[in-house]
């Protein structure tokens, strides 16, 4: 059996919304169904009928974007009913998942047409009553919060793995010696950069509003902050030591990507020249409270399973759940040129709707690619629970 190309034909994702924001009042099925609608579109010449899987990734799963929000989509964007859709969850990787097992499928010859992307909302997370173990309680009853991290932990789980995310993300800053300033700074220079890519027009090809919502930019960007002002913030998690605030995490967000992936003969179908290739992916495994640090093995191994270094990358997008953590993962990389990371802002600014962060990364790294003309770029992200996601694209 041949491996086929597997091109990225085109990448588009909501303006990302804050918890409570502006996106706040649409439901995820939406909101995917949203993004897969404007893609189709932006593709005239290919019949949707004959788009062969819908991939989309969800980290939450629990209110409205259950009963496979992916087929939801489909449904919602007024796609033929033959095309079916299926639902991943890798939490923080979920997106990025949809897009690797998209691309899968297609270089087996499973697809000639995919899309691939991912949806969250943030805001809209239900609280869950777990079932009583006999009817009819009569004390009170505990409602868990779905928005972010552990809930309903099994007991056997060791302590010291369930730490929040945020004493993870302290314990990287432990690990390397990240000070708080260091946190402060690279957070002020996301949203910088995040600012002047929107006053530049960088985002004009990739971003399309959702209808009816006044909302046109990513909502978290501050563009006035300083380090004065992230200074004065307090720290979020650790009372005594901590240096991980609101200002240098990724803050809580709503927002869908989603990509268009073909082989050749799709892509003659299209009529389009493709933004980038996709090369190869690994994923890997860490301590479950070092998650931060999980994208340092999983980028080693799919630039060495593309013959490719640190050195011949155009760009990367590290997806930024915490300046810390970010940082960590810079500091076990040595090879690596920080100014090709994220140069168009992060999540610290842009903000990370879990299940949707990663399409919108491999996404960005297409248009990256495509607006240089030639290249290798990378996109990876930590994962809660210890894991480290990594792809590989080319143009």
């Amino acid at each position: 059996m041949s491996i086929r190309d597997v091109y990225i034909v085109d990448a588009v994702r909501t303006p990302i919304g804050k918890f409570g924001g502006a996106l706040a009042s649409v439901r995820p099925d939406d909101l995917a169904a949203h993004v897969v609608r404007a893609l189709v579109d932006r593709s005239p010449a290919l019949d949707p009928a004959r788009v062969d899987d819908v991939y989309f990734g969800d980290a939450n799963g629990a209110g409205e974007d259950n009963r496979d929000v992916a087929r939801m989509a489909v449904l919602l964007a007024g796609l033929p009913v033959s095309v079916p859709g299926v639902t991943v969850n890798r939490l923080c990787g979920s997106g990025l998942e949809a897009v690797i097992q998209a691309a899968r499928a297609i270089a087996l010859g499973d697809a000639s047409v995919a899309i691939a992307g991912g949806v969250e909302s943030m805001s809209r997370a239900p609280w869950v009553l777990q079932k009583p173990e006999r009817a009819f309680p009569a004390g009170h009853q505990q409602l868990h919060s779905t928005t972010l991290g552990w809930r309903m932990t099994n007991p056997e789980m060791p302590a010291e793995w369930t730490v929040s995310l945020g004493e993870g993300a302290e314990l990287v800053a432990d690990k390397h010696g990240i000070t708080r300033e260091q946190q402060d700074a690279f957070a002020l220079a996301s949203h910088r950069k995040a600012a002047e890519a929107w006053a530049k027009g960088l985002y004009d090809d990739e971003v399309v509003p959702y209808p009816g919502a006044e909302l046109t930019r990513d909502e978290c960007i501050r563009d006035s902050t300083s380090m004065e002002a992230l200074a004065k913030l307090k720290p979020a998690f650790r009372t005594e030591g901590g240096t991980v605030t609101p200002g240098n995490s990724s803050p809580l967000n709503d927002g869908a990507a989603a990509l268009l992936l073909v082989d050749e003969d799709g892509l003659r179908e299209t009529g389009r020249e493709p933004l980038a290739r996709i090369r190869t992916s690994a994923v890997t495994g860490i301590e479950p409270q070092l998650f931060g640090l999980g994208p340092v093995e999983a980028v080693r191994r799919a630039l060495g399973k593309a013959g490719r270094s640190f050195a011949d990358l155009t760009t990367f997008e590290l997806n930024e759940a915490f300046a810390a953590q970010s940082l960590g993962c810079l500091a076990e990389w040595p090879e690596l040129d920080p100014e090709i990371v994220n140069p168009r802002g992060g999540a610290v600014a842009i903000g990370h709707p879990l299940g949707a962060s990663g399409a919108r990364l491999a996404g960005s790294v297409a248009h990256q690619l495509a607006a240089a003309g030639s290249g290798t770029g990378l996109a990876a992200l930590c994962i809660g629970v210890g894991q480290g996601l990594a792809l590989v694209l080319e143009r």
